[in-house]
């Protein structure tokens, strides 16, 4: 049986660790790179570090920070945030960083999964996807969850796994930093139509919630910032609890 991952998310603004509700509201939660240390040493099974502000301000990833960061680490660690070229991904991964996330640009030139799946392996291909419910149909959305599109979840999600990426981080944003749980509805649909793992994100507020995006949501692994962050959650707590819920995780 393959293990689930429990990874904290570092949102990125101007250097420093970010974290809203429903995408907007932003408050100071850290030192990224601080915080990835601590997370390495606590148990987490991977990190996601998102440059939130990268894309809207048309400008690349902070890879110094990258670097940094990924000198402190000794688990597996995605960089997401302006990505738009194979070059992009080159300097990325040669500063450390073991995986990278696409979004924006994958949807305005889906090309770029296939083109960077050929160049560094699926293994490293993660494409996010940002979504919400309208008229009653999940629908994607850009730039840091401020520019809709007619691009359906599912649909998205099928298009983005024939095209070569190694697995997909799905944000419900209408779940995002409210801490009542994650869009298992969505997670499972998405775990039975694809062959790759899904990384659940958005709604984590108690150890319950991922007990629940395991289980009813059939994710491979589940995604939280501020309930980490803010020491809400401890990992090693957590771990023990999906493991009495006959979750399999690496203790």
């Amino acid at each position: 049986m393959l293990t689930k991952r429990i990874i904290p998310c570092l949102d990125i603004k101007d250097g420093r660790t970010v974290k809203g509700v429903n995408f907007v509201d932003l408050r100071d939660a850290g030192d990224p790179v601080a915080l990835a240390d601590i997370y390495s040493k606590a148990g987490a099974d991977e990190l996601v570090f998102l440059d939130i502000s990268a894309t809207e301000e048309k400008r690349k990833t902070l890879a110094n920070l990258v670097l940094r960061v990924a000198e402190k680490v000794n688990i597996p660690f995605t960089v997401g945030g302006g990505i738009s070229s194979v070059e992009d991904v080159d300097i990325l991964l040669q500063n450390g960083a073991d995986k990278v996330s696409v979004n924006s640009s994958a949807v305005k030139n889906p090309k770029l999964i296939n083109d960077l799946a050929a160049k560094f392996g699926n293994q490293c291909i993660t494409v996010a996807i940002d979504a919400k419910q309208i008229d009653n149909e999940w629908k994607v959305h850009l730039v840091g969850g401020k520019v809709p599109t007619a691009l359906n979840l599912f649909e998205w999600a099928k298009e983005v796994e024939e095209r070569g990426a190694g697995e997909i981080l799905f944000t419900s944003m209408d779940h995002d930093g409210t801490k009542d749980g994650f869009a298992n509805e969505a997670l499972a649909k998405l775990s039975e139509e694809l062959n790759i793992p899904i990384i659940a994100s958005g709604g984590a507020g108690s150890m319950k919630h991922f007990v629940d995006a395991f289980k009813k949501g059939k994710a491979d692994a589940a995604l939280a910032a501020s309930v980490f962050h803010f020491k809400e959650i401890e990992i090693k707590n957590l771990k023990e609890i999906l493991q009495n819920h006959h979750i399999s995780v690496r203790l």
